[in-house]
This record gives C-alpha cells, structure tokens and sequence, in this order.
C-alpha cells in the first residue's frame, strides 16, 4: 500500500522560507513522478510543482517558478519542496502526490495522480 506523509509546513513572514519533505513507502520510489499541489480556503487544489521519476525533469506553476524548486532523493524516498521569498497567497495546506503508473513527466492535473498525502499546512504572514 502506497503512502505518502508530508512534513515542514509552518507559519512564516512573508518573504521567508520554507522546506516541504514528502515520505513514501510501500513500492519502489524512484520508478513514480511526484507533484506538489496546494488548495487555498475556498479554492480548489492547484498544481505547484512536478518532478519526474529520475529527477531530471520538473514543471512549475507560473506562480512559483522561480521561487520553489522540487527535488527527490531516491535513497530516502523522499521529495521536497523548497519555497523561497514566501507570499501571503502562497498560504495553503500543501499535499504531496504521486502516480500509480511508473516512469514519465509533466503530469500538470490533479487527476493525475493516484495517490495522496494528508497535507501539511502553510502559513505566510504579511
């Protein structure tokens, strides 16, 4: 059984940083994309960021690019999620996801994606 446990949200100034970490067990990590998503209250979960299953590929929201980087570390089967110069709508409870189909890149959708953490919360104070 697949699962996925995210860990390092917290409350930050706005201008902070923060890194995500995503544990997974349960099948070969490095065969499988990650993606980070987020949801906002009152919005619906949005894509943030993917990676591909050897790590040589990622994809990012317009709204990130250039502040977040993804990255994995297949001997700890673990992805994270580095967020640099935080905004106040960068607050959301960030979940991490991954497919159920190996190998492959640039999975944008939530739909996507098979498998979910429970989700950590993000905080960014003006």
């Amino acid at each position: 059984q697949v699962q996925l446990v995210e860990s390092g949200g917290g409350l930050v100034q706005a201008g902070g940083s923060l890194r995500l970490s995503c544990v997974a067990s349960g099948r070969t990590f490095s065969h499988y994309a990650m993606g980070w998503f987020r949801q906002a209250p009152g919005k619906e979960r949005e894509f943030v960021a993917t990676i591909n299953w050897s790590g040589d590929s990622t994809y990012y929201a317009d709204s990130v690019k250039g502040r977040f980087t993804i990255s994995r570390d297949n001997a700890k089967n673990t992805v994270y999620l580095q967020m640099n110069s935080l905004k106040p709508e960068d607050t959301a409870v960030y979940y991490c996801a991954t497919r159920g189909s190996p190998f492959g890149s640039r999975y944008l959708g939530a739909s996507d994606y098979d498998y979910w953490g429970p989700g950590t919360q993000v905080t960014v104070s003006s």
